[in-house]
């Protein structure tokens, strides 16, 4: 599947040979690199088009999590009692894991079905399919920075001062954008040729919410807890957690997962990618 170039002749267009040999990792990579543009400007149209004739706009997009981690934070620490005996806020607490949740979900959602929906862009116009994918994590990223702001603001009201631990969310955020990213890759392909996927996703965040300890510590569950540091999430919400409040750091073993599974989705994307990229359009 190679893609190789001919002269045009008078008169015509730039023409692309797609050939049965994928590209090398670089050429894939120079291809990305070439075409930022595009998803820069994909991106910003997909951010605009969201919150077109909203008068709050991307307040919204804020609002909504914020109305449900306070609904949490009520009904978790009266009836679980999983605020009690904890030495930071737990309100901070179940604010700052909303954050990288609700950026996650978000853009693995969109990028799962990006691809197929933006068949009739790609008809017309050759560019990587990778591309399509990574714009939910792109655009949200305005929606990540505004809602680390508006943390930034409410840490202090629900008594938690702000420390220098919040610079751990540099490297907290950028995590949180990479995982996305790469999960969003594998999912977009996927989707291509397995239309259910769609429906798994969306019932597999339901889940995946209460198996994340975004509402409680995993020191409430006891020995029981070490088994969620198996989930990819807990380590990236879990620094979230410590920058905003002070919890205990997560374990190794849950950011070796957040790590190494965001590496693996990265290398199997690119995989993907470069070999299936322009079979994608058979199917679509």
């Amino acid at each position: 599947m190679k893609a190789t170039a001919r002269t045009p002749a008078a008169g015509e267009g730039p023409v692309l040979r797609l050939d049965r040999h994928p590209d090398s990792l670089w050429a894939w990579m120079g291809g990305l690199w070439r075409f930022r543009g595009v998803l820069a400007a994909l991106a910003r149209k997909d951010f605009q088009v969201r919150y077109k004739r909203a008068a709050l706009g991307i307040l919204w997009s804020i609002a909504m999590p914020l109305v449900q981690s306070v609904a949490m934070v009520f009904v978790f620490s009266r009836v679980g009692g999983f605020g009690a005996g904890q030495d930071y806020s737990y309100a901070g607490y179940v604010l700052a894991g909303m954050v990288p949740w609700v950026y996650v979900s978000t853009s693995i959602g969109a990028s799962t079905t990006a691809i197929v929906e933006g068949a009739g862009l790609t008809d017309k116009v050759w560019f990587p399919r990778a591309i399509l994918a990574l714009v939910p994590p792109c655009s949200n990223l305005v929606l990540l920075g505004a809602s680390i702001l508006i943390l930034f603001v409410e840490l202090p009201i629900v008594g938690a001062p702000l420390r220098p631990r919040l610079l751990l969310l540099v490297p907290a955020a950028a995590l949180a954008v990479a995982f996305s990213a790469a999960l969003g890759m594998v999912l977009g392909a996927l989707y291509v040729y397995f239309r259910d996927l769609k429906f798994v996703v969306i019932a597999s965040q339901l889940v995946w919410l209460y198996v994340t300890p975004v509402v409680y510590p995993l020191s409430v569950l006891g020995p029981a807890g070490r088994v969620l540091n198996l989930n990819p999430l807990t380590g990236i919400v879990g620094l979230f957690q410590t920058a905003a409040v002070g919890s205990p750091l997560p374990s190794n073993l849950a950011l070796g997962v957040s790590v190494g599974t965001t590496l693996v989705l990265a290398v199997v994307a690119v995989a993907v990618h470069r070999h299936h990229d322009r079979l994608f359009v058979d199917l679509l």
